[in-house]
């Protein structure tokens, strides 16, 4: 029997009018509008064809099964005529700003969620547009009318639904979820396109035998509480559509940071410091897309006994480039070895930041209009 949490939500309650803005391939197709001789072609930003790791693929790369995150040697033999070209993060971030400029002409309520990708509240129509749906599409024209770039667009009344819908008809694509039609939209997901699940989450959820939204609304939330621990409100939340959190202009990011887990338990130095290295590309990436600025350098290894030791130094300025975050992270990891037994999972974070991801701006008054979908 399904179990009430806390108690019996309301899929219309918190009910707004939101965009999610997500550029498609940007990185990519940044390269692509500049360099005409890339079009048509598999791009990789990022890495080359003998190291590093992929930061964005372009759609024709990812036909290839070349995603971002990936080691650069591995989208090489996937498709072997992937043309790796290096990242320009000044270019992106003026597209960025650009970008922002336009969602600004419709509402002050943006979050930024990195250079390419947004959350815009659009419940008090400050143009009087009378549609959020016209609203999203006026964006998505000026976009590509400004920049030469396409963007997807998903338009619904909270955020888990409407970056969902983002992501339903890409590349260069529109989709409304109406009130209403949440539970209805997400039952019918596979449970991996659930933001923050991942394929690791989708794996211990097929354990359970929990493959779709359908599926997950089934689970009671204290066996997601047993199986997820604190993500359980969450899940238990998302399988009915529903989601209470409201757009947060200029919302502070904590850290940046990414984690790997290893096929197999890992102790040598030098797999760790290759490892590392990878690693540092990844998060660098991740860095230079959320704009963030910090001081603070963590690693962290987890053991095979599941045992996680962290370390971190901090500077008194922001750390000035990659070569430096790298250098801190492997001055972390020389400290701890040689290691005691292998391990696991090896991240590395920067936090303590200055800022991060798109354009500041100032925060409107609320106040929930009658604008339509």
């Amino acid at each position: 029997m399904e179990q009430p949490a806390e108690p019996s939500p309301d899929e219309n309650a918190g009910f707004r009018k939101i965009i999610h803005i997500d550029m498609d391939a940007f990185y990519a197709s940044v390269e692509q509008r500049d360099d005409p001789a890339l079009r048509g072609r598999p791009v990789a930003v990022g890495g080359s064809a003998a190291r590093g790791v992929v930061a964005a693929a372009s759609y024709e790369a990812r036909t290839f099964g070349v995603r971002s995150a990936m080691p650069s040697t591995r989208a090489a033999r996937l498709c072997p005529d992937l043309v790796f070209v290096p990242p320009r993060f000044e270019v992106y971030r003026a597209v960025s700003r650009a970008i922002h400029a336009i969602f600004r002409d419709y509402t002050a309520l943006i979050e930024p969620l990195s250079l390419d990708e947004a959350y815009l509240d659009v419940t008090a129509d400050q143009r009087g547009i009378g549609s959020a749906t016209r609203i999203a599409e006026l964006i998505r024209q000026r976009i590509r009318a400004e920049t030469g770039l396409t963007a997807s667009a998903g338009v619904s009344y909270n955020k888990f639904l409407a970056k969902l819908a983002s992501d339903q008809n890409k590349p260069d694509g529109l989709c409304v979820i109406r009130p209403g039609d949440g539970a209805a939209f997400v039952e019918r997901l596979p449970v991996a396109r659930f933001h923050g699940v991942g394929p690791r989450g989708a794996e211990r959820m097929a354990a359970l035998g929990v493959t779709t939204g359908a599926d997950l609304r089934q689970i009671t939330l204290d066996t997601l509480r047993q199986h997820f621990g604190a993500q359980a409100g969450y899940l238990y939340r998302a399988a009915r559509g529903i989601d209470l959190r409201s757009v947060e202009a200029d919302r502070p990011r904590k850290s940046v940071g990414a984690e790997r887990t290893f096929d197999q338990d890992i102790g040598s130095g030098t797999a760790l410091r290759a490892a590392l290295a990878d690693i540092v590309d990844i998060v660098w990436a991740r860095i230079e897309k959320a704009g963030a600025r910090g001081r603070t350098v963590t690693l962290k290894l987890r053991g095979a006994d599941f045992q996680t030791l962290t370390r971190a130094k901090s500077l008194p300025q922001a750390v000035s480039g990659q070569q430096e975050f790298a250098d801190m992270g492997t001055a972390l990891l020389e400290a701890v070895l040689p290691l005691r037994q292998p391990v696991r999972l090896m991240g590395l974070t920067l936090s303590a930041l200055e800022g991060a991801g798109g354009t500041p701006v100032e925060t409107a008054p609320g106040g929930q209009g009658s604008l339509p979908f």
